[in-house]
């Protein structure tokens, strides 16, 4: 299925190395919109019924072994019958040699062939990485991203709550700032999301009464990381005397983020609380409870042991 984003071509070449062949006219802003990989083995057989174009065609030692059965002329049909379908562009992996006919009906229609060293599985796999996150769902959301303990942690809240502080104090204690004011989000697999900050605004931090500061600058490139998974949102709100907050940890909240399931909290913000030392502790419990222990739900079953024992 076709992405609403794309990628440049020549940005996957350099990403993973491909050396061209043959490049089109239109090469620095051809792009692909389709994550989607084909080896065109039943199509160079001549079965076109199911095939797109826009995806990238792989030729590995399969298709390979295959035209070295064939007569040059028969190549030549092979080639161009593919080719004239305005194909996005071919990648011939283990660095095969090209067959002059794949160079000649290339120059004759303009498609970008490429090679690579490779082997075809390799390739296919690091390629689908590729494609898949530079097409990636993605959103935009108002909030602050930090890496705590090696858990993403998502600050979400009303502006002026001291999410752009509370980040500044975790990155003062040996944390990483991801994102500030503004977090890219994409979703690069059915269950993992991914958070980075917006190029122009990367690793700069926006303090009240202060300003606009550098955070790579002041504290180095061990206080900051270019993007991060988000393991945990946290949802940062005014105490309320009024409200009922959760005291044992017993219900677990989720935030859904682009179809994804993100566990989720509220903290109270109130004078005298160390958001910095509690957001440590969420995050530290959060990566435990993924490793399969809850320490509300053992204290509950504890309880509830000692009453039917008569413990209690």
């Amino acid at each position: 299925m076709a992405s609403k984003y794309s990628v440049k071509i020549r940005t996957i070449v350099e990403e993973l190395g491909l050396t061209p062949l043959h490049t089109s006219a239109d090469y620095d802003t051809r792009i692909l919109t389709v994550a989607d990989v084909n080896r065109p083995a039943l199509q160079l057989t001549g079965f076109y019924n199911y095939f797109d174009p826009k995806r990238l065609q792989i030729i590995g030692r399969v298709e390979s072994t295959y035209l070295e059965l064939k007569t040059a002329d028969e190549r030549r049909n092979c080639f161009e019958e593919l080719m004239k379908l305005n194909i996005a562009a071919l990648v011939i992996c283990h660095n095969t040699v090209a067959f002059p006919e794949c160079l000649e009906m290339a120059e004759k229609y303009d498609c970008n062939v490429f090679t690579t060293t490779e082997d075809t599985s390799d390739f296919m796999a690091n390629v689908i990485v590729s494609l898949h996150t530079h097409l990636a769902p993605r959103t935009t959301v108002h909030g602050v991203l930090v890496e705590v303990h090696g858990e993403g942690v998502l600050l979400t809240g009303e502006s002026g709550i001291g999410k752009s502080e509370t980040a500044l104090e975790l990155i003062k204690r040996g944390h990483r700032l991801i994102a500030d004011d503004a977090v890219d989000i994409r979703r690069v697999n059915k269950n993992s999301l991914v958070g980075t900050a917006p190029e122009l605004i990367r690793y700069y931090m926006e303090l009240r009464g202060i300003g606009v500061v550098d955070v790579r600058h002041l504290y180095g490139v061990g206080s900051v990381k270019p993007e991060g998974a988000i393991d945990l949102v946290v949802n940062m709100e005014r105490w309320d005397d009024n409200k009922a907050y959760d005291r044992l940890g017993l219900t677990s909240e989720v935030q859904d983020i682009l179809g994804v399931t993100v566990p989720s909290i509220t903290i109270p913000v109130g004078p005298g609380r160390n958001l910095a030392v509690i957001l440590e502790l969420a995050a530290m419990n959060n990566r435990q409870k993924k490793m399969g222990y809850n320490a509300a739900e053992t204290l509950a079953s504890n309880h509830d042991f000692a009453v039917d024992s008569g413990m209690i």
